[in-house]
């Protein structure tokens, strides 16, 4: 069977463990050293552990796999430590910055946001706020790695949800930037790696910054981001900012 599985880098493991807490099916743990998956069947492959990999020793990859998520042994094996066991469906999964969300996946929880009334000074009509995009398309699946627009540039990688979440993102992060946008959760992050390559390898990139959301899932993004430009055998600067769910810069 083929699904999304946590993949740990030992050669890149220091063994700091600080993934292990925010793995409540207990699937990873400390050996000789080295963080490990103790078995397919406890990995549910949401990576509620990538962002706290200090070292980016960890990817959720779709691969074949000999085993499919068990609960009834993440039961068994939890109970076995003396650990609660709590249902995938109502579990509460913690956000990277210290937030919580209720829900299988933190992407895909409901969560509703109470906003300060503007006063009438503030919410009366203003010019416009102009467009800083230079090119089109921005979708990573479309673009193609020799498009002219990506030489010699700063380039922008954006996870989809951004520029809807932080609204100053023309200004902040696109302006005199080519964008790429993408959402690892739905499209195919082995397809990002590989394009991005391409793009490292041809492109001539001068600096790469990545805007994402402090979902687990969109560490994908930087992880696919970060492999690309090794694969790519260039020396590219790279930044990365996240954003929080309710439109606030984390860090």
């Amino acid at each position: 069977m083929k699904r999304k599985i946590v993949i740990i880098d030992e050669n890149k493991c220091n063994g700091c463990g600080e993934c292990i807490p925010n793995c409540q099916e207990g699937a990873i743990q400390l050996i000789g050293g080295k963080a490990k998956l103790l078995a397919e069947k406890y990995c549910d492959g949401l990576g509620a552990c990538l962002g706290t990999c200090p070292m980016d020793a960890i990817i959720v990859e779709e691969r074949e796999v000999s085993e499919d998520f068990d609960e009834k042994a993440v039961k068994k094996h939890l109970e076995s430590q003396g650990k609660k066991f709590v249902p995938v469906a109502e579990q509460v999964r913690p956000l990277h910055a210290g937030g919580h969300a209720s829900g299988v996946c933190p992407s895909s929880a409901t969560r509703t946001f109470h906003r300060e009334a503007e006063s009438a000074a503030s919410s009366a009509p203003t010019a416009e706020m102009k467009s800083e995009l230079m090119h089109w398309p921005v979708q990573l699946c479309l673009v193609a790695p020799s498009a002219p627009f990506l030489q010699n540039s700063h380039l922008l990688i954006a996870a989809d949800c951004v520029p809807f979440a932080y609204a100053n993102f023309h200004q902040r992060f696109l302006k005199d930037k080519a964008l790429l946008i993408g959402c690892p959760k739905l499209d195919d992050i082995e397809f990002y790696r590989e394009k991005l390559t391409e793009i490292f390898k041809h492109s001539n990139i001068k600096k790469v910054s990545i805007v994402h959301m402090e979902v687990p899932c969109c560490f994908g993004l930087e992880s696919a981001v970060k492999q690309a430009i090794q694969e790519s055998g260039k020396d590219v600067p790279f930044e990365r900012v996240i954003v929080s769910v309710d439109g606030n810069i984390r860090q």
